[in-house]
């Protein structure tokens, strides 16, 4: 089928917060069709950019609740219901861009839904360990989610059965849309706008880190590795692990909060080194350090082993170990790198390139008989 009018194509998106890796391809999704409105669980005014902002954006009844601004993922469990509780009719296309519960907004009968899948709901899955764990949460929102877990994961399968087609932006998340839902997915890695981080040949001798403040990042492998070396580390970010991370600051480590994008390039330019020593389903940080042609220190795990080529565009590291974080920085420091090969792989993701091949699988996707075995293949999940 033809794409319909801009004003019946609905985006929805789990909630604009920041601008992160799904924001920025929510960002494209805006260009690419300007006149679609935007279902959100909630929005913080002034949180992402004006392209985004300039759509027509609709809030669930999260956006009502106390501390929703901070405190969102608090109202986890109400996330199915808030993400339900949209009307859609009169919309022919929905593509939403999920990593929560945006993909199970329930489309008209009519309506076509391609998601844009950056994992599925990651806080009950693969990392609900790092959300909900011994020493993550308290013993109350411990014992809570054990009980809520097993639904909300049968919600997240269930309604994966909304979904016309999946597009994963990974091999390494696609592979786990086959594992949950038990559905195939078209690969589109997600993009990085190469011309905001020019490349730069300065070195201040520092490391950097942009990231979510959360457990899953594993900020503090990094600032214990910094520490036991004596290096410079510089943290850009916000979020929950905040104050707790905060207070590890010294002499060594430096907390700069958020950054805009202009001094964001200034710090990728001046660093030695990214450090990313998390578990990423895809990761555009890597690529924007990459893009002003510095090395990324990495964990040899998730979508890092789709973007980091060991010893030509940085260094993978083994274990989630300071020992092993230490290791790889010192290997870094003795490893003679090529900053321009280094950028011209980050080229190979760049924004412009993204955009034009996602137009392009939107509307052969879309275009598809929407019976077809392709599309509405069903196999039983695997949870």
């Amino acid at each position: 089928m033809p794409l319909p009018p801009d004003n019946r194509i609905a985006l929805v998106h789990d909630w604009l917060t920041g601008m992160r890796g799904g924001e920025k391809v929510l960002e494209v999704l805006c260009d690419l069709f300007p006149g679609a409105p935007i279902f959100t669980l909630l929005h913080n005014p002034g949180s992402v950019s004006k392209v985004i902002e300039s759509h027509p954006i609709t809030t669930s009844f999260i956006q009502k609740l106390p501390l929703k601004r901070t405190r969102y993922r608090s109202y986890l469990p109400l996330f199915p219901k808030a993400i339900e509780s949209f009307d859609l009719s009169g919309f022919k296309l929905i593509i939403s861009t999920s990593h929560a519960v945006a993909k199970g907004a329930i489309p008209p009968k009519d309506a076509f839904h391609i998601c844009y899948c950056h994992t599925p709901m990651r806080y009950v899955w693969e990392l609900y360990d790092e959300y909900f764990g011994p020493g993550k949460a308290d013993l109350l929102t411990r014992t809570a989610m054990k009980v809520l877990a097993p639904r909300l994961r049968a919600w997240d399968v269930r309604t994966s059965d909304r979904v016309h087609a999946f597009i994963a932006n990974s091999r390494n998340v696609a592979d786990r849309i086959q594992r949950y839902y038990g559905r195939t997915a078209e690969v589109l890695h997600a993009p990085v706008d190469v011309s905001a981080f020019p490349l730069s040949t300065e070195n201040d001798g520092s490391y950097l880190i942009v990231s979510a403040l959360v457990p899953y990042k594993r900020i503090d492998l990094a600032i214990d590795a910094c520490e036991h070396l004596g290096r410079r580390l510089n943290i850009v970010g916000i979020g929950p692990d905040l104050k707790k991370l905060k207070s590890r600051e010294s002499e060594h480590i430096r907390f700069l909060g958020w950054q805009s994008d202009a001094d964001l390039a200034r710090l990728y330019g001046s660093c030695r080194a990214l450090l990313f020593p998390g578990v990423e389903d895809f990761g555009i940080v890597p690529l924007e350090a990459m893009a002003c042609g510095k090395p990324v220190i990495a964990y040899a795990k998730g979508g890092a082993l789709e973007t980091v080529v060991d010893g030509v565009t940085g260094v993978l590291f083994r274990e989630q170990t300071v020992e092993d974080v230490a290791s790889a920085i010192v290997k870094c420091e003795t490893t003679p790198f090529d900053s321009s090969i280094i950028r011209n792989h980050a080229v190979r993701f760049d924004r412009s390139m993204f955009r034009t091949n996602l137009m392009s699988l939107i509307e052969r996707i879309a275009g598809q008989d929407a019976d077809g075995p392709n599309l509405l293949e069903r196999k039983t999940p695997r949870n």
